[in-house]
């Protein structure tokens, strides 16, 4: 009995340093199909959607043994630097720099929502991460369950409603990782070249709807080579109210005048971000708010509270779940919302692209509708941690020769 159980032993523990050996050989590279084809199914039949969000964090806390691509891919596979954008050319305050990057593909703000992985979402070949939302003071954000997966539709339902470690602990970590690598103001915070970080700022559930924006400037603000205003969240109660013109130039109006007192020779260009359920005059009001109060850029957009007819999921207690609907099928929405928008901006704002992103040819679609840069989240609950590469792939494809920049608004 002994002998039989001492050998169930080794071989349970060969079988284990031969599954750890082959995930770092093999696994480590997110380009692989170790990722989407088996890693993240098995992970969806077992685990719901924020246990599996968890997880994949806890992962990516360690970029030594994350995922991740080589950190030369751009310039191998994009030699002729056709995927570079420069954004926030335009803003009133010299301070304000433009921002060179090296593809045009982001992390979204909800992946990362405590400023924990960092390295590693750069380390998947995204050259904008942003993190958050991070609300002043630590809250748990709505009661569990709070994220759905409409598998069918590449689609997740989220009710999170701002979770946050919170202003002190998230600066903390943004202060050990700057220590770590020596980062500051003048060398941006990507800790690498032509990337950037961008910090998402949010409300608390019962906080002051200025006040703990200004709050985030003044704590944040020193460590972010962006700051983002989020007000269309759809699960903190009266966010999406800030969106009306008047409250939102006041609040942005107020956000740009304490940015602007920053005490540094560099300062954050200052993005508001929008809900994709706006009609088109509350667009154009939006658009005289962001030019009213020289506000840098638009990230168009968060999830949306439509449900569209579209929905292949058939499931009503998950297709009427309360939240934001996330992932492929907000595309129609977003770009609608984006030509509006564009079309009330002109080109000289920087315009972020958001919702429905899984593809090259959903990128470009974002770009010639006007979107100077995109954004993904989602599609990486689907395709895994090679996502970036495969969109990145897919754009240039797309492109035939061109530069990224001449189909913007083309």
């Amino acid at each position: 009995m002994f002998k039989y159980t001492r050998r169930a032993v080794t071989l349970t523990t060969v079988a284990g340093v031969a599954a750890g050996a082959g995930y770092y050989f093999y696994g480590r590279d997110a380009r692989t199909g170790f990722h989407k084809y088996i890693a993240l199914p098995i992970i969806r039949a077992t685990l719901d959607g924020e246990q599996a969000h968890r997880l994949a964090i806890e992962v990516f806390k360690h970029p030594e043994l994350a995922p991740r691509v080589p950190a030369d891919w751009d310039n191998t596979n994009d030699p002729q630097g056709l995927l570079k954008v420069t954004l926030f050319k335009n803003s009133s305050n010299p301070k304000v720099k433009p921002i060179v990057l090296r593809n045009p593909l982001g992390i979204a703000a909800g992946f990362d929502k405590h400023g924990e992985a960092i390295d590693t979402l750069f380390n998947l070949g995204f050259s904008y991460v942003e993190i958050g939302s991070v609300t002043p003071l630590p809250q748990d954000g709505n009661p569990k369950p709070r994220v759905f997966r409409l598998e069918r539709d590449g689609a997740v339902i989220n009710r999170y409603g701002f979770n946050s470690d919170g202003h002190l602990t998230v600066l903390a970590r943004l202060r050990l990782r700057e220590a770590a690598e020596h980062l500051s103001q003048e060398t941006r915070f990507a800790g690498r070249p032509l990337s950037a970080l961008a910090i998402n700022l949010g409300k608390n559930k019962t906080g002051d709807e200025i006040t703990d924006y200004t709050k985030g400037v003044d704590s944040l603000g020193p460590h972010a080579d962006v700051l983002v205003v989020n007000v269309s969240s759809p699960n903190t109660p009266g966010l999406r109210d800030l969106q009306s013109e008047e409250k939102l130039k006041n609040l942005l109006k107020t956000v740009v005048d304490r940015r602007d007192q920053l005490p540094y020779d560099t300062l954050p260009p200052v993005v508001v971000k929008i809900a994709p359920d706006l009609t088109v005059p509350e667009i154009e009001s939006i658009a005289a708010a962001v030019k009213d109060s020289k506000v840098d850029g638009v990230i168009v957009s968060n999830t949306t509270i439509q449900r569209p007819d579209s929905l292949r999921t058939h499931d009503k207690t998950l297709i009427n779940q309360a939240g934001g609907l996330s992932g492929l099928p907000v595309k129609p929405f977003a770009l609608k919302a984006l030509k509006t928008l564009r079309k009330e901006l002109g080109s000289d704002i920087t315009i972020i692209g958001a919702g429905g992103i899984a593809s090259g040819q959903d990128a470009i679609d974002f770009a010639h509708a006007g979107a100077d840069f995109v954004q993904l989240y989602t599609a990486m609950t689907y395709k895994g941690p090679g996502v970036a590469t495969e969109v990145k792939e897919g754009i240039i494809k797309g492109l035939d020769g061109k530069k990224w920049t001449d189909i913007v608004g083309k």
